[in-house]
């Protein structure tokens, strides 16, 4: 090729392509694991929101009967429309307070909310396998 030639062509040499495939598979394994995490903690408010929910009914059967209990029939709390957390457990219920418990699937495997409620304190909640 003569010169003439050689200044008309135009493009991306093989190591300029080279160099952006790398910089953005670096960016990939980076952002990736953020997205994820990211999804979990998301996903982990529903769970917050079912303990929510067993709160409220908790007080409700608190009011009538001057104890918490462990039964979920007593509670009727409705899970259906969730799609992350399906299932909660009250472990421990006495007239002073409760511990209620759920765990995720799906995207939210292995994430899992914990609410205390005393009466004196109020409800806590904690998070495990964020």
């Amino acid at each position: 090729m003569n010169r003439k030639t050689m200044k008309s062509q135009k493009g991306f040499t093989l190591i300029e392509l080279m160099v952006v495939v790398i910089i953005v598979g670096i960016l990939a394994a980076v952002a990736i694991p953020i997205y994820r995490s990211n999804i979990k903690k998301a996903a982990a408010s529903e769970g917050a929101a079912l303990l929510g929910a067993v709160l409220t009914a908790q007080k409700v059967y608190y009011a009538e009967n001057n104890t918490y209990t462990t039964t979920k029939t007593n509670l009727n709390v409705e899970t259906t429309g969730n799609k992350y957390f399906t299932d909660y457990t009250v472990s421990s219920a006495d007239a002073n307070g409760f511990t209620a418990t759920t765990s995720g699937t799906g995207t939210a495997a292995g994430v899992t909310v914990t609410m205390t409620y005393t009466n004196a304190a109020g409800a806590t909640i904690s998070y495990s396998g964020l």
